[in-house]
């Protein structure tokens, strides 16, 4: 008899490989040469973000890219920012006059 496990084990990674490709590729590639400013650990393919990271906009890019590695089934993150980029355009004055035609 096959179970669903059987069927699917060829299509898992361990969490070991998953863990070493967020790191390489994920994390130092987009977040740059500042090591240790994140941090991921894996369980069971569930991959846990915890850190810090110079951006508030990095936050759901680095998330989007560890939930595309292959063998990652969540992600659950708990990283603060340095600057809150998404808000520096909201003191800046807006003009909502139009000219006439």
């Amino acid at each position: 008899m096959v179970s669903r496990c059987d069927l699917l084990r060829p299509f898992l990674r361990r969490d070991e490989a998953i863990s070493d490709e967020i790191h390489q590729d994920v994390l130092s590639e987009t977040l740059g040469p500042v090591p240790g400013s994140v941090n991921a650990t894996v369980r069971e393919g569930v991959v846990t973000l915890t850190g810090r990271v110079a951006e508030k906009a990095d936050i759901p890019v680095v998330e989007r890219l560890c939930r595309s590695v292959d063998g990652v089934v969540a992600v659950h993150q708990s990283l603060g920012y340095e600057i809150d980029d998404q808000d520096l355009d909201s003191s800046a004055p807006t003009d909502t006059t139009r000219p006439d035609r």
